[in-house]
């Protein structure tokens, strides 16, 4: 696993000067490369209904935010713990957990929305400009894993979901979850959805300790961000959130087929 992502991020930063900043260009050759790595380890879901919908969700979300240029990626992860990540360039992975616990397309919606958001920010691109020099390959090791502070087998990237890519800040967190209320509004959906999933993960979190541990563990979630994100919401026209689509058949079927597909493979050990 220290091989895998060293090698994926030294590869695409070669030859780079970090002082100089990441282009564009560089950005979506850094996230492709870990993108190949990334479905090469991880169980992903090769259901073309399933895939198109969840193109179909992602890229109206994304078409919308400043980045529409990208060519953005979205992929299924077969399994049931709740996680998603999102690599530079707009790569963008969901577990099937999320699919299962979102009662409708706004909420789902918010999660997608999130990660958009943090590629729009450029979060994970900020953090690499960061490093420095000769430690620019032990950066970007640390800043993109948490192989710095913790085991292999938990840094490693782990059908279990653990979301290894991009360990935020608070800060950064606040900063995707208003660009994703922002991004649904402009895609036609619902931004109510955002803080309903928070609340849902808080009751399911609450009810069942370390069920969540591997969303918990990547994006620190307190009972503040569901008032930020619901005191954002309150500034929008009441008006244009009643024109707002909060779920859809579509999404309903596709939830539906998410769930008809065989159990996720085992995790060792779990």
């Amino acid at each position: 696993m220290r091989r895998f992502v060293a090698g994926a991020a030294m590869a695409a930063l070669g030859g780079m000067s970090v002082a100089c900043g990441i282009s564009q260009q560089q950005e979506v050759e850094i996230g492709a490369q870990q993108s190949q790595q990334v479905n090469a380890q991880l169980p992903i879901i090769q259901d073309p209904a399933i895939n198109r919908y969840l193109n179909t969700v992602g890229d109206s979300i994304a078409h919308v935010t400043a980045r529409n240029d990208l060519d953005w990626h979205f992929y299924l992860v077969n399994t049931n713990d709740f996680n998603a990540f999102a690599l530079p360039g707009g790569f963008i992975y969901v577990n099937r957990g999320v699919v299962e616990r979102s009662d409708k397309l706004d909420q789902f919606a918010s999660v997608v929305a999130h990660e958009i958001g943090h590629v729009v920010l450029r979060h994970s691109v900020k953090q690499m400009e960061q490093m420095q020099g000769a430690n620019v390959g032990a950066g970007v090791l640390c800043a993109l894993t948490s192989v710095c502070n913790s085991g292999l087998g938990q840094a490693g990237i782990q059908v279990a979901g653990s979301a290894v890519f991009a360990k935020f800040s608070r800060d950064d967190e606040a900063q995707a979850d208003a660009a994703g209320v922002d991004e649904l509004v402009r895609a036609g959906i619902n931004p109510n959805g955002m803080p309903e999933m928070f609340e849902k993960l808080l009751a399911e979190r609450q009810s069942q300790p370390g069920a969540l541990d591997a969303w918990f563990s990547d994006h620190p979630l307190e009972e503040s961000r569901i008032s930020d994100t619901r005191a954002q919401v309150a500034k929008i026209n009441p008006a244009i959130i009643r024109t707002l689509t909060s779920d859809t058949r579509a999404f309903q079927d596709f939830k539906a087929r998410v769930r008809s597909l065989p159990p996720p493979p085992r995790v060792a050990g779990r």
